[in-house]
């Protein structure tokens, strides 16, 4: 990797840890279709597990009061009969297919996501949070995504947005952990190549992302934050959609 390059992914490490803190989710879908345009599907969407437990953790502490444990607990144990199988399929699907797969699973979730706001549907009970935390297990072990499937449900539910941004930090870094211990067991050589300076910049780089979003998060409205996200999202995912088809083309 030319220091151009490293360049961009710290600084779009920084992007995505910024938004994680403001918003409570962003990090994955900023920076996973770039990742997977710069490193390929299987090494990028590793490196996003690995930022992904790192920055949900530092973050942890600073909303521990705010977690709903019953509700983390719903979404945490199906999320591991997800996130199984799902590092299975990421390891052994070619990189071109999983390039679409990683960019389409992203447009698709945005995409009801944003048709959802404006949905009067109401849902309640454990089944669809459960459902929630199955398909964030799968989505975030083969493209690097668990955000959305939460998402959703937390527009259906009418999820307090403070209560949903604090609990799905440890939500994330379990189901973070879990895929990356999977996915290095069945193919250690999936791990990202960087060398050691680079891992130390790259953390650096998300913590430096979290302290900007801390002071931040005074001043942006969540909606606002959302927005944003969105947006750089759809970009991302579309790009690597265009690059998995030339790929297969090819």
């Amino acid at each position: 990797m030319t220091l151009g390059i490293f360049c961009i992914v710290l600084a779009a490490v920084v992007v995505g840890a910024v938004a994680q803190r403001i918003a409570g989710l962003g990090f994955a879908l900023l920076i996973a279709p770039f990742m997977v345009i710069i490193l390929g599907p299987h090494a990028g969407v590793l490196l996003v597990n690995m930022c992904g437990v790192v920055s949900s953790a530092i973050i942890v502490g600073r909303v521990w009061r705010d977690i709903d444990w019953s509700m983390f607990r719903w979404l945490a144990i199906p999320s591991l009969f997800g996130s199984l199988p799902g590092s299975y399929l990421a390891v052994i699907v070619p990189s071109a297919p999983l390039s679409v797969t990683v960019g389409g699973i992203v447009l698709v979730a945005l995409t009801v996501s944003l048709l959802l706001q404006r949905s009067d549907v109401v849902v309640r009970g454990n089944l669809p949070k459960a459902v929630a935390g199955l398909t964030a297990g799968v989505t975030n072990s083969m493209a690097g995504v668990g955000g959305p499937a939460v998402s959703a449900y937390a527009l259906l539910s009418r999820w307090p947005q403070r209560s949903f941004a604090a609990t799905l930090q440890p939500f994330f870094v379990l189901i973070g952990s879990v895929t990356l211990v999977t996915k290095l067991l069945l193919d250690p050589s999936q791990a990202p190549a960087l060398d050691t300076w680079m891992w130390v910049a790259i953390g650096l780089a998300i913590v430096a992302g979290i302290a900007v979003g801390e002071k931040l998060a005074r001043f942006v409205r969540d909606e606002h934050a959302r927005v944003f996200v969105v947006v750089i999202a759809f970009i991302g995912a579309g790009l690597a959609v265009v690059k998995g088809v030339i790929d297969l083309t090819a």
